[in-house]
């Protein structure tokens, strides 16, 4: 286990099934900032010929292939695997954390009871990933954040995602939410929101809003005043929060 200092010990498990190979090498940079991917496993029936896009990545990021034969349609024999390794990993106690990359709903009770054993669970899909497994997890992110752009070849795809994104306005109210602890004037340090937006809000990040951080996302919203105390710390405050403040003094 990780001590203080020390990069977190993580499982990388991918359902190759519901993720696109195209995604693989911006993942795992991804979770070189979250910690370090000390297992690598990736399953799926590879025999069929569908998921030949995955040979490539599968060499150049040594991920360990799990073979799992689709004996009968429609069955998820994958997921069955996934679920009992990480049952299997889990109870070694050798890790910190879990990356799960899918898009599919049913890995929600298997993010659950990681974080009821005290492991940090990431997890990893596309937009249309339903809610549930986004909110099971400690993070979620969204792969198309992870790439400029899709390359030509694969947006061709009837099952490409496209690369939009939402307003930086739009992240007003999810940022004022996690306005707690300001001061008399309404200044809060913007270090400890990012915590409290991703706890309330897993699948909250800058890059949906086409920011590269919190910081450019709250310049750019428009809903807050910035500015910068001794320390170089950043402080924000609602533009509301001043209006209000500035009309009761008008009034004394």
């Amino acid at each position: 286990m990780a001590d203080d200092g020390q990069s977190l010990s993580l499982a990388v498990l991918i359902d190759a099934d519901n993720t696109r190979s195209l995604y693989a090498k911006a993942i795992f940079e991804e979770i070189v900032k979250l910690g370090e991917a000390s297992v690598r496993r990736i399953y799926g029936d590879f025999s069929s010929g569908r998921l030949t896009g995955w040979n490539g990545a599968v060499e150049s990021l040594a991920i360990l292939q799990h073979q799992q034969r689709s004996n009968t349609t429609g069955k998820n024999a994958a997921d069955i695997a996934l679920v009992i390794d990480a049952m299997d990993l889990m109870h070694k106690g050798k890790l910190d954390g879990f990356c799960l990359v899918s898009s599919d709903s049913d890995f929600t009770r298997l993010a659950q009871r990681l974080r009821e054993d005290g492991l940090q669970v990431y997890g990893f899909g596309e937009r249309k990933t339903p809610e549930t497994f986004r909110n099971a997890c400690h993070r979620f992110i969204y792969v198309e954040n992870l790439v400029e752009s899709v390359p030509e070849r694969e947006a061709s795809g009837s099952d490409a995602s496209p690369q939009i994104k939402e307003s930086p306005g739009n992240a007003v109210d999810i940022i004022a939410n996690a306005l707690e602890g300001t001061d008399d004037d309404g200044w809060v340090n913007l270090g400890p929101v990012g915590s409290r937006i991703v706890a309330a809000t897993p699948d909250f990040d800058p890059r949906t809003y086409g920011c590269p951080n919190l910081s450019t996302l709250v310049e750019n919203c428009g809903g807050f005043e910035i500015r910068r105390d001794t320390n170089n710390r950043i402080l924000i405050r609602r533009k509301v929060a001043q209006k209000a403040s500035r009309g009761k003094k008008t009034n004394t």
